[in-house]
C-alpha cells in the first residue's frame, strides 16, 4: 500500500485547490447551464479517459456515439466512450445515495467499462495458462512495461484499499490519489483498469466534495500529456510489481503530479463557471421585455424571495395572470423557481443564481 508523507509543496497545492473550491462555491449558473456543462463535461471525461487508452476516435466522433440512438450497433471504439459515459452518470446517482466506497462498486464499474466485452474481461483476471505471464506488453517492442501482482492477491489487496478509504484521516485528495495509483497498480482486471482508477479515483473526490459540481473534465488533464501521466504513475520503478510497485519509496512522484493535474483543473473550472455565469446573466436579462424586467426588480428590492402571484398582484396593483405570464418567462430565464405541490405549481421563488447575482441584476436592470 502506498503510504504518503505531506511535504511542503503538497501541502501548497492542498491548500490552492481548496482555495478554488471555495471560490468556486461563490458562483452560481442557472440550473439549465450548469445541466448542459455537466453533459459536455462527461462527453470531455469519455473522450479523454478513452484516449490515454488508444481509443482512435476524435471528440466529435465521441460525441456523435454518445448521442446516437442506443439502440443501433457501436463499433468497439464508439461502445468504449459510451460505457465510460453511462458510468459517471452511474457514479453521479451512487454520490447522490452516498454509497461506500466498496469492492462491490469498483467491479460493477468496471463491468460498466467493459460492457459488450467477452466474458472473461469482466471481473477479476484469473490464473494464466503455465508458462504465459499476465503482464501490460509495449505495444511496439513487445516487451512487458509492467508486471503485476499474482491474480490470488488481487482480493485481498482490494479489500486492504477498500478498508483504507472507508477508515483513514487522510485529506480526501490524497485518497484519491492513491485509490487511482492502487487500482492502476493492482490491475485487477484483464482490461478497463486505468478508465475504472480514474472513475473511482473521482468518485472519490466527488464524494467529498471535490467534484467541482461535476464541470469541467480531470481526465482532460491526464490525457494532455499521457507519457507524463504513466511516468508519474511507473515513478521509475521496476516492472515487477513486487520489486517497489507495492510499496513506492517516493510516493510523493505521483501525488505530487495528481495535485498540480487537481489543481490546473479546479481552476479551469471556476474560471468556466465564472463566464458562463456571467453570459448567462446578461444572455437571460436580455430576453426579458420592460414588464418583466421591472418585476424582477421588484422581486429583488422588497426581498420577495418566495411569493404567491396573488401576493404579488395586488402589491403591484395588476391581474394575477398577469404576474403568473411574467412570473413563467422569469423561470424559463433562470431567474425564478416555481414550488410545486400536488403538480400544481404553489408559489414562486428566487433562484440561488438570481440571489447570488442580486447586485449586477439590479445595476444592469437600472441602467
Amino acid at each position: 500500500m502506498i503510504t504518503v508523507t505531506l511535504t511542503n509543496d503538497i501541502l501548497k497545492r492542498i491548500s490552492a485547490i481548496d482555495e478554488n473550491k471555495f471560490l468556486l462555491s461563490t458562483v452560481k449558473i442557472p440550473v439549465v447551464t450548469a445541466n448542459k456543462l455537466r453533459k459536455n463535461s462527461k462527453k470531455k471525461s469519455s473522450y479523454a479517459s478513452n484516449k490515454i487508452e488508444g481509443n482512435p476516435l476524435t471528440e466529435g466522433q465521441v460525441n456523435a456515439a454518445i448521442d446516437s440512438d442506443p439502440h443501433r450497433h457501436f463499433l468497439k471504439p464508439e461502445q468504449e466512450v459510451r460505457n465510460y459515459f453511462l458510468a459517471l452518470g452511474f457514479l453521479e446517482d451512487k454520490v447522490k445515495k452516498k454509497a461506500p466506497f466498496s469492492r462491490e462498486m469498483i467491479l460493477e464499474i468496471q463491468a460498466l467499462v467493459e460492457k459488450g466485452a467477452s466474458r472473461e474481461k469482466i471481473g477479476l483476471r484469473g490464473a494464466m495458462p503455465p508458462g504465459f505471464l499476465f503482464a501490460v506488453y509495449d505495444s511496439q517492442s513487445g516487451c512487458a512495461e509492467y508486471i503485476p501482482p499474482e491474480y490470488s492477491e488481487i482480493p485481498e489487496l482490494l479489500d486492504e484499499l477498500v478498508q483504507y478509504v472507508n477508515t483513514t484521516d487522510d485529506h480526501p485528495l490524497i485518497i484519491a490519489a492513491v485509490v487511482h495509483y492502487q487500482l492502476v497498480t493492482i490491475h485487477p482486471f484483464e482490461d478497463g483498469n486505468g478508465r475504472t482508477a480514474r472513475l473511482m479515483s473521482g468518485y472519490v473526490l466527488d464524494s467529498n466534495g471535490y467534484g467541482f459540481n461535476g464541470i469541467g473534465s480531470l481526465e482532460e488533464y491526464f490525457a494532455y500529456d499521457a507519457d507524463e501521466y504513466y511516468r508519474s504513475l511507473q515513478m521509475g520503478l521496476p516492472a515487477l510489481y513486487y520489486s517497489g510497485r507495492d510499496n513506492p519509496p517516493h510516493p510523493e512522484i505521483w501525488i505530487d503530479y495528481f495535485l498540480r493535474m487537481v489543481e490546473l483543473y479546479s481552476a479551469k473550472v471556476y474560471e468556466l463557471s465564472k463566464k458562463s455565469g456571467e453570459e448567462e446573466l446578461f444572455t437571460g436579462l436580455s430576453y426579458l421585455n420592460i414588464k418583466e424586467k421591472e418585476l424582477l426588480d421588484f422581486l429583488i428590492r422588497k426581498h420577495l424571495y418566495e411569493f404567491t402571484p396573488a401576493e404579488v398582484s395586488r402589491m403591484a396593483g395588476v391581474t394575477n395572470k398577469t404576474i403568473i405570464n411574467r412570473c413563467a418567462k422569469l423561470t424559463g430565464n433562470g431567474f425564478l423557481v416555481p414550488v410545486i405541490v400536488k403538480e400544481r405549481v404553489r408559489s414562486y421563488r428566487l433562484s440561488e443564481f438570481t440571489k447570488a447575482n442580486r447586485a449586477k441584476i439590479l445595476k444592469y436592470l437600472t441602467k
